[in-house]
């Protein structure tokens, strides 16, 4: 099944979430597949930079792995053409722990014999996801004063990743 588009998840909904005890079988989340981000620091560790910048959502969204695994790849890249490896820091500062489910659309001639309607209509896991608060940080910059237009731009960069719109928070 090919990947949805991130407009048909943005919205938050909490979903059933049922893990049966006394009937395992019964379970609404049967399995939980992997996140697409592996990897969440990137640069020097250990450097001593003088400028913190936040890339911080603006909206209630949900945000898929894959979105945020786009936009570290993405900001990455860029820092380090630009500045090098220890010039910087770079961190995700959010975990996909919510479980997205798609319900199976069957499509095509024939397809009201093979649709159930709305029998058990909660979906299967497809992919995990981040639900983000208005205002919550979402990714953290570490560099120096020096490279504060380079940092703005990579944090720009993975900001057009993500399916809602952000705003970059500069503290010294």
């Amino acid at each position: 099944m090919p990947l949805r588009p991130g407009r048909t998840m943005r919205r938050i909904e909490r979903p059933f979430t049922r893990i049966s005890i006394s009937k395992p079988k019964k379970s609404y989340v049967k399995s939980i597949p992997h996140s697409k981000t592996h990897q969440f620091e990137m640069g020097n560790r250990e450097g001593n930079f003088d400028q913190i910048m936040f890339l911080t959502s603006e909206n209630h969204v949900q945000i898929r792995d894959n979105s945020i695994e786009s936009a570290r790849i993405v900001a990455n890249k860029f820092l380090e053409t630009k500045l090098g490896l220890t010039n910087f820091f770079f961190k995700i500062l959010v975990y996909p722990h919510h479980v997205v489910r798609e319900h199976s659309i069957a499509q095509g001639a024939g397809a009201d014999r093979f649709s159930q309607g709305m029998r058990l209509s909660f979906g299967y896991p497809s992919n995990r996801a981040v639900q983000a608060k208005r205002g919550q940080r979402l990714i953290m910059l570490k560099l120096n004063k020096s490279n504060q237009q380079i940092g703005k731009l990579a944090l720009i960069r993975a900001g057009k990743k993500l399916c809602t719109s952000t705003r970059i928070v500069v503290e010294s």
